[in-house]
């Protein structure tokens, strides 16, 4: 499965006009591969998220996720394929600070009716080198732990489509670069098409792919 961006165009109201946030952007991200998204702000990177994960509604194009065009979905579909398809690492863990890193996962698996969620969180906390922190709670956690802790969270659902916006903008240079390796990592390891929001151009190279956005327009880097 992957992501398939196409003739994508989105505006907003600006006054008496419209903004253009994304102009005809074309992208692919096949499954099993990272693609970075640099540019700078305002440039249209957030939007392209927004679009990708069917939070946002384009003007005119096509999104296809995991084989199916979000634009034949209402909005209740296209929540239950949010639910079934697509993971979303946002740019603060935003975890709640009563939960363990083990119960932040749970629910995930509760709120979409799976089953078996005890186990798969304490394998994905494993996966992301968090086995022994299973049961900590925020406060206990390091920055770079919380955040692995939001990716395991965005895993628990096994996506088809990964979406991380700017995942080391709260880190130092070490830790941030331990988390792309892990994103990395996982996305080879469980065939995720991932999308990686970024201003760190020091991490460039662990991606397969970058590309730049700059006046809603999509380039290669």
């Amino acid at each position: 499965m992957s992501l398939h961006l196409d003739d994508v165009t989105l505006t907003y109201p600006d006054g008496d006009g419209r903004l253009t946030a994304l102009d005809a952007v074309g992208l692919d991200v096949p499954a099993g591969t990272l693609t970075a998204v640099v540019g700078p702000s305002g440039s249209g990177k957030s939007s392209l998220l927004a679009v990708a994960a069917t939070l946002v509604t384009p003007d005119r194009g096509r999104v296809v996720v995991a084989g199916t065009d979000t634009g034949t979905l209402d909005r209740a579909g296209r929540a239950a394929l949010r639910r079934e398809h697509v993971g979303i690492v946002f740019q603060q863990p935003n975890l709640l600070p009563s939960l363990t890193a083990a119960e932040q996962l749970r629910v995930m698996a509760h709120l979409s009716g799976r089953r078996h969620g005890d186990r798969r969180a304490r394998d994905l906390l494993g996966a992301v080198g968090l086995a022994d922190c299973a049961e900590r709670r925020p406060h206990q956690l390091s920055g770079g732990q919380r955040q692995r802790v939001n990716i395991a969270r965005a895993l628990m659902n096994d996506p088809a489509v990964l979406l991380v916006d700017e995942p080391t903008s709260a880190l130092d240079h070490e830790r941030g670069a331990a988390v792309l390796d892990l994103l990395v990592t996982l996305t080879r390891r469980r065939g995720t098409a991932t999308v990686v929001v970024t201003h760190d151009r020091a991490h460039l190279h662990r991606a397969d792919r970058t590309v730049t956005v700059r006046d809603g327009r999509l380039t290669a880097a």
